[in-house]
Formats: structure tokens, sequence, C-alpha cells
């Protein structure tokens, strides 16, 4: 008996060689070999290594080497951060707005951002030789690189939503990307840390010549001090071009994978693409949950070296501390992407978090002891590893999600990473810029072997009890989250299914062009 014609035209459907083809290449395009997943992680390296040096060292610059008073000292900080904050959603419009090249939207970005970024860091690290200027030389270099940063982070950000429309490989990318950003850090505080430690210039000793000879001391620097910052720059410098030519050459970008093969132009105006961003319920509670959480982090990494060297009294290892700190959570990445699957995200963001708060109440409460002091780091770097892999590792989710909310609404993945940064960089430079105008107000000593009480208190607060109550605020606000496990595979099932969908169509129009 033969066929319907309504039926043949199944049959037909279901073994037409085209739509395999189609729906193979479609796979193998959707699959990343672990080269083209090395490659992308190698270039979150520059932003980590740098943001490290920075975050760690360059409070502790401003205020020993370029010999500029706490009061200046955080408003240069303040005022980079803040300024690096708001380029973010700027860069992050401008990219979604950028049109489509044969390399790509995002790598354009990337490969022109990098020489001048490369060239404002290193001027950061540069002492001028004049006093009245000195301010605004850090301020507006600070903030050139700050914006050319962006201009490299946010599109390599979002270029984790185009390598592949699979979850899992996004997830698999992600966790490549982060263990190598870990990597990062702690090639960061190695290149910084031990080339300037080898060079720390020699205390004043004791309270009472402190106050005598500090106004003679106050515009000593020892040279080496000075050429061992800007030898460390240049190394990172040279790390930093390395990086984005691996990541320039091995990744290639695929127009259209992020689900909507159609069409990629911004369907909405800039303010009501924020509208929308920020409206979606999943995404505004997850900026929340890590302002709070990575807020705990920042006050902790920008106060942690100068708490070392002058309330632990470690100023000759603190560099060596913050290296054990950042290679114990390099070796905790992989145990933290395994405990994710097995476990959920939700579940390790609260379990990393607060596998924190112990250690940050021993390293204050427990009489310094050099031994104690690197075991209790490196117990806690596995804690700060979480906050490493953690947030980057649950955005992809929300973007999922709103795009099964909102499929009409296409382009935003830039504005989502884009916001996401924003906040994040606003609280830590208002947290970097407080820390270091209490620091000032507690009566900061620059070089002093030993500094008033009043100091090591303000010290103990910003790396102990500031950090501790961000994150649990955080966390009791990432209760209410809503993307657990469930959600995820319902989210995945769904993309899947406009995905198919979305092949069956050109599938369609292929074969009827191939008729005509």
């Amino acid at each position: 008996m033969p066929l319907a014609p309504s039926s043949q035209a199944v049959c037909c459907r279901q073994i037409n060689p085209l739509l395999l083809v189609f729906l193979f290449q479609h796979e193998h395009r959707n699959r990343l070999s672990v080269c083209n997943k090395i490659c992308y992680a190698i270039g979150g390296a520059p932003y980590q290594i740098t943001g490290c040096a920075l975050g760690f060292f360059l409070q502790l610059y401003l205020l020993d080497v370029a010999q500029l008073d706490p009061f200046y000292a955080s408003i240069i900080l303040f005022v980079g951060r803040a300024w690096d904050a708001v380029t973010d959603p700027t860069v992050g419009f401008l990219v979604s707005r950028s049109p489509w090249t044969r390399i790509g939207r995002m790598l354009p970005w990337i490969l022109i951002s990098t020489p001048l970024a490369v060239l404002s860091y290193f001027l950061i690290w540069y002492v001028p030789p004049f006093e009245t200027g000195k301010v605004i030389w850090y301020i507006f270099f600070y903030c050139l690189f700050q914006s050319l940063q962006t201009c490299f982070h946010v599109p390599y950000s979002a270029l984790t939503m185009f390598l592949s429309s699979e979850q899992a490989e996004r997830d698999s990318a992600t966790a490549y990307r982060m263990t190598v950003e870990v990597l990062g850090t702690v090639l960061g505080t190695a290149i910084q840390g031990q080339i300037v430690g080898m060079a720390n210039a020699p205390c004043l000793p004791g309270p009472g010549e402190i106050v005598q000879k500090r106004s003679n001391a106050k515009h000593f620097v020892a040279p080496s001090q000075k050429a061992a910052y800007m030898i460390a720059s240049g190394v990172i410098c040279l790390i930093y071009i390395l990086c984005a030519g691996v990541l320039f050459c091995g990744v290639k970008e695929q127009k259209g994978e992020t689900l909507y093969l159609k069409s990629m132009k911004v369907t909405h105006a800039f303010f009501q693409g924020i509208r929308l961003v920020m409206g979606h319920g999943p995404y505004a509670k997850l900026v929340v949950v890590f302002l709070f959480t990575s807020l705990g982090f920042m006050l902790l990494e920008g106060n942690f070296a100068l708490f070392c060297s002058s309330t632990l009294g470690f100023r000759n290892d603190f560099q060596n501390i913050l290296l054990v700190i950042m290679l114990s959570a390099t070796l905790a990445i992989p145990f933290w992407q395994w405990f994710l699957t097995r476990f959920g995200k939700k579940t390790a963001v609260y379990v990393g978090s607060c596998s924190v708060v112990p250690f940050l109440i021993m390293v204050v409460c427990i009489k310094s002891n050099l031994y104690v002091t690197y075991v209790v780091s490196f117990v806690a770097g596995i804690g700060v590893a979480s906050a490493f892999l953690l947030p980057w590792s649950m955005l992809p989710d929300v973007l999922d999600d709103f795009k099964v909310q909102n499929p009409e609404s296409t382009g935003h993945e830039a504005l989502f990473y884009s916001f996401y940064v924003f906040f994040t960089k606003f609280a830590s430079g208002v947290s970097l810029g407080v820390s270091t105008l209490s620091l000032d107000f507690a009566g900061y000593i620059s070089r002093g072997c030993s500094q008033p009480k009043e100091v090591d208190l303000t010290l103990k607060l910003l790396v102990s009890a500031a950090p501790i109550a961000f994150m649990l605020i955080g966390l009791a606000i990432l209760y209410s989250y809503p993307i657990d496990e469930k959600r995820r595979q319902y989210n995945n099932k769904m993309l899947q299914e406009m995905r198919d969908s979305e092949a069956d169509s050109e599938s369609e129009t292929t074969e009827i062009s191939n008729m005509i």
C-alpha cells in the first residue's frame, strides 16, 4: 500500500541526507577540541595577572614607593576602579553593536586594545621625576589601562557564548579558563612578589625614630625598588602580549552559535537593553550575591599584603604567603569543578565561601607565627578558588534562562557580562578607597617597621571581620536564587529543542533552494 503524501514527506524528512549532514556539521562545530579550550583559557591569563599585581601590590606601591599620602592613594584607587566600572557597560554596549568581521565581533576588540593596554600598564609602575602632578599621572594611566583592559576583557568574557551552543562545552571551556586564570594569579603574584620582594627597601625602625625621620625619609626610595617594579611590569607586559596572541590564533569565533542563527543585531536601544537585562530576576540576584562575596574577597586581596608586612611582621615573607594562597587556589580548581557537577553550583558557592571563614578568623586571632600563617594561607586558598570559578560558571546559566524566557531578544551577551563586572568593580573601588582612607585616619606610616595600634586594628577588620560580614550577606541572598540543577536541565532541554527547530528550518530552506 503506497504511503500518503504526508507520510512520504515525513519519511523523506527523517532520512534526508542533507538534514543528516547539516546536523552532523552543527554538532561538530559545537564540539571544542582540547587545543581550542586551552587557547581560549590562555586568553584569560592577562586579566588575572595584571589584576592580581594591581590588587595585591598597587596600594603598597603608592604608599611606600611612589610615597603618596594615603588620602591621595585612596583617591587614585577609588577613581581608577570606579572609572573601570563605568566603562564596562559602555564597552559592553559598543561590543554588542559592533558589526561582524571576517575574524568575528569579539576578537577585533582584543587585537586592537592589547598594545595600548600594555603600554599604559607599564607606565602605572613608573615613578615620574616630578612631585606636583604625580597624582594626576597615576590617575590618568590607571584609568587608561582599566579602559583598555575592559576593551579586552568584556569581549573575551562574552566570547564564551560564541564558542559553542552546547552548555556542557561552555562549562568545560569555563573550567579550563578558570584553571588558567588562577594560574595567572599565581604567575602575577610570583613575578610581582618575588622581583619586588628581592628589592625591599629597609624599613624605618622604632616609632620614635619614625616620627623624627619621617620628613627626611619621605622622599627616599631605594633605586633598586623602583627598578624592581618596572622590571616586574615589563615581564608581565610580555606575557600579556603572548597570551593575547595565543587567543587570537587558537580560537575561532563562531557566528550565530549562541542559539540565534538568523539575527545577531541588538533588538533594543541601550537603556531598554539595560532594563531588560537588569529586570531578569535570576541575573539581578546573582549580581547582588557576588557583589557582596566578591567585595569580601577584594577587601582581603587589597589589604592582605599590608596586613602580612605590618601587622604580622612578615615584611620579607609576605610575597611568599600570597604565592601560597594562589598556588593552593590553583590546585583546588579541579576539585571545585568536580564538586559543582556532583552537588550543584549553588551548593558549591555555600561550601566554598563558608570554608574560608574559619581561616580568616584564625589568621587574626592566632599569635603571629610564620609557619602557622603558611598553613592557614594554604587551606584558605582552597576556598578562594571557589570565588574564581563559580561566578563565571553560573553566569552562562542565567543567560540560558534569559534566552528561554525571552526568545525574541538577541545580542545581549556582552551587556550581561559587562554589567556583572560593573557592579563587582565598582564595589572593589569603594572598598579599596575606603580601606586606604581608613588607614590614613588610623595613622599609617609609610615604610614603618611598626605601625600604631590603630593601624593594626584597622587591618584586622579589613582582612577578617569585614570580608566575613559581606560574604555572609551574599550567601543569605543566594538562598532565593532560583536557578537550581532542575531548572538548568529544563533550560538546556528547551534550548536544544529551539536549536533543533532552527536546524530543521535551515535544512528545509537549503533543500528548497537546491530544488529551485
